[in-house]
């Protein structure tokens, strides 16, 4: 680690630590509070807004080390907006239609400042497919599905924080890891995800169970958003088949638990957007895990699938293969054990099995 990277991320752990008990009060002040109610955890009114202190310990670390290019100038301009929206949020409450909204508007901040999907690479063949003009609506879909997927596991004190904070670690060690596929802008996309990750530890200070103030959605939004894109400045830049993949895994614990809310929902006939308590940490909970113990149980899954997605980098492609069919196993076994599927999706599940079996019995009596 070079000497302006180990002292910009020293800059954004005291940062972080000295911005979020101002935050703290700040909230308290302007009514950026969360009250309780039946379907969150607390039982007493907390500030919120937490992730601006995360935003200014990583923007004013990052000013203070680099010097700006289109790309920097672009995540910060772009975080900036995502953090106003999430300040609305937390202060006024907006409306679903109108945070997509914002969303959308933030995702797209990046494009003119050349952060962008430019193609994808096939799986199957290794080959190049160009994206062309698709490459923005598929960036800014991507910025807004990450966004949106830390912000729903945002429930528990240090969830999201301690998620995000994983994920910026492993994204930081896999394009050091591609640097070389990636060129010199590669060990600077892993220097800016540890900004991230000691401006989001300087905040689990604070934030760790029993919390002190929330990140609100400006911080779950914020991280969200700063994972995604630098996932596309880094990761999505190199042309390996696995490389696809590689992002997904990273943020595997947010993005199921997204798919897994929609499946459900839709299973039982009620809008993908209804808020519900059948999230990953809420089944955990239901299944007799303390509060702190389902967060430190989810930080696991969330290291094993980090140090998968590293191995994913450096495995051949067969291996690789192989390890992506025993993490798809393990995830719909262990997801239909603790039941965030869903009762119908998992009748489905267990009928493909039993027919699975049923064949197999019959194959074996020819």
């Amino acid at each position: 680690m070079s000497y302006n990277i180990l002292m910009a991320v020293l800059l954004a752990l005291v940062l972080a630590l000295v911005f979020t008990p101002w935050v703290r009060k700040v909230a308290f002040k302007i009514g950026a509070i969360d009250q309780p109610e039946q379907r969150k955890v607390h039982s007493k009114t907390m500030p919120r807004m937490g992730g601006l202190a995360v935003y200014l310990a990583f923007a004013a670390a990052v000013l203070c080390t680099h010097q700006l290019d289109n790309r920097l100038t672009g995540l910060l301009v772009g975080g900036l907006v995502i953090v106003l929206l999430g300040i609305l949020d937390d202060t006024r409450g907006l409306p679903a239609k109108v945070k997509l909204v914002g969303q959308i508007a933030a995702a797209a901040v990046v494009i003119p400042f050349g952060i962008q999907i430019e193609f994808i690479t096939n799986p199957i063949n290794a080959s190049i497919i160009q994206l062309g003009y698709w490459g923005i609506p598929v960036t800014i879909f991507w910025i807004i599905s990450v966004t949106n997927a830390v912000n729903l596991i945002d429930g528990l004190d240090g969830l999201a924080g301690g998620t995000s904070f994983i994920a910026a670690l492993t994204l930081a060690a896999v394009t050091w890891q591609q640097s070389s596929l990636l060129g010199g802008f590669g060990m600077e996309v892993a220097g800016l995800a540890l900004i991230l990750a000691a401006a989001t530890l300087g905040f689990l200070k604070y934030n760790f169970y029993p919390a002190k103030i929330f990140l609100g959605d400006t911080g779950s939004m914020f991280l969200g958003y700063a994972l995604s894109t630098l996932a596309v400045m880094g990761v999505a830049k190199a042309a390996t088949a696995i490389s696809v993949i590689v992002p997904m895994v990273i943020l595997g614990i947010p993005l199921l638990d997204v798919v897994f809310a929609i499946l459900r929902r839709y299973q039982s006939h009620r809008p993908i957007f209804q808020p519900d308590k059948e999230h990953l940490h809420h089944r955990m909970m239901a299944l007799g895990f303390s509060h702190k113990q389902t967060v430190l149980a989810i930080y696991v899954v969330n290291l094993l699938l980090g140090v998968s997605a590293f191995l994913l980098t450096v495995l051949s492609d067969s291996q690789a293969v192989l390890l992506l069919l025993i993490l798809a196993v393990v995830i719909i076994v262990a997801a239909n054990k603790i039941g965030v599927i869903g009762k119908a999706a998992k009748t489905g599940i267990q009928s493909t099995v039993s027919a699975s079996q049923n064949l197999q019995q019959r194959s074996s009596k020819m």
